[in-house]
């Protein structure tokens, strides 16, 4: 055996430790064949993403509380590392393949706008407005790995890993996550519809073991450490957790990841699913209520959000007025357009211009606003 083929080998000997319902690397699909490489499928897919732009932007995105001045209050890349950390430790105590759970963590959230879920609700307006389609994170991320990133030319992800990040819903909760098989006709299928039935969309399923444990990652991840850092900035206070819910899940980040780790690897190991015990279950559905009615909805007031929600109209109505006047000194040309092929350059200037603003951070967007109030 010559030494590509022994460290190929060595690559996959991990898979001896797999579980039966574990998806094997030599079964990954590609929509482009390419040329052999050590790595397997998985472990390049995840080097694939990690090297992009759009992974390198994760930094400066919101995760739940935009512009505070605490810099312990984490971003849109410690959520990511948080759900990839969370989702290999249950897939490694079930035997599953962590190399294809990681890639599908660090993806899942490259869809997000600046200003998190709140600029995805701005973005959303203006997609539904102008295009007549519904604008969601997890669609948008399938289109950045598939037409936007590498200068348009997409980065040739796997089947698997496309569709984990597209099923991750991280806002829908299951007490059980049961993988559904699908080809890349099917995976396509549903991405192409979810533009015009975003309701469906969160109904899709994950096609792998690996995917499902990712979707209720990405809950576990958030839940507490939003909690800890509303209660950081003051926002909620600890005892405001109701005493039912905090009796079954804990009372801090640490006590409520470690609660809902566990529940889940002793009710999944050796089965076709990822399951929550009913008592765990009912006490986090509880959990993600009380976040969204005491943290998520209140993390930007009414004023807040209408000042970015007519800066975000600006800005959108300005960069197509841009691209149908060819004005090749705006930002929209010398930092998004000018990089991407000509396959790219064919798609609709309303199209651009949203996928423009998706791929902001929250300070390029910021400044965006302010640039253009100068010019008045």
């Amino acid at each position: 055996m010559d030494n590509f083929n022994k460290a190929k080998a060595n690559f996959k000997r991990q898979e001896d430790s797999y579980n039966q319902y574990a998806f094997k690397d030599d079964n990954a699909t590609r929509l482009f064949d390419e040329k052999d490489d050590i790595r397997t499928n998985f472990f390049h897919d995840a080097d694939r993403i990690i090297h992009a732009h759009s992974y390198t932007r994760y930094a400066n995105k919101t995760q739940v509380y935009s512009y505070n001045k605490n810099d312990n209050i984490q971003m849109r890349l410690i959520h990511v590392q948080l759900v990839s950390k969370i989702a290999r430790t249950i897939g490694r105590a079930l035997g599953l393949n962590i190399d294809l759970i990681e890639a599908i963590s660090l993806g899942h959230d490259i869809g997000h706008t600046p200003l998190g879920h709140t600029g995805e609700k701005l973005l959303n307006e203006i997609s539904q407005k102008e295009l007549g389609e519904y604008f969601a994170h997890n669609v948008q991320g399938i289109r950045n790995y598939m037409y936007i990133e590498n200068n348009g030319e997409g980065l040739n992800l796997t089947l698997e890993v496309l569709d984990g990040i597209f099923c991750h819903n991280g806002e829908m909760i299951s007490s059980k996550y049961i993988p559904q098989e699908k080809t890349f006709d099917d995976f396509l299928n549903e991405y192409n519809t979810s533009y015009k039935n975003l309701k469906l969309s969160k109904t899709y399923r994950p096609k792998t073991l690996e995917g499902c444990v990712v979707r209720i990652s990405d809950i576990i991840a958030y839940i507490g450490r939003d909690i800890e850092d509303s209660i950081n900035l003051g926002k909620i206070k600890r005892e405001d957790v109701p005493e039912d819910i905090v009796k079954i899940l804990g009372n801090t980040n640490k006590e409520i990841v470690n609660t809902l780790v566990t529940d889940i690897i002793d009710n999944s190991i050796n089965k076709p699913y990822i399951k929550l015990s009913d008592e765990v279950y009912d006490a986090l559905s509880k959990l993600i209520n009380f976040n969204y009615k005491n943290i998520y909805n209140k993390s930007l007031n009414e004023e807040e959000i209408n000042y970015y929600r007519i800066g975000m109209n600006k800005i959108y109505n300005n960069c197509l007025k841009d691209l149908e006047n060819n004005n090749i000194e705006s930002d929209i040309y010398k930092l998004f357009l000018n990089n991407k092929n000509d396959k790219y350059k064919e798609t609709s200037n309303k199209r651009i211009v949203i996928d423009y603003i998706d791929s902001m951070t929250d300070d390029y967007f910021l400044n965006s606003i302010k640039k253009l109030e100068k010019r008045k």
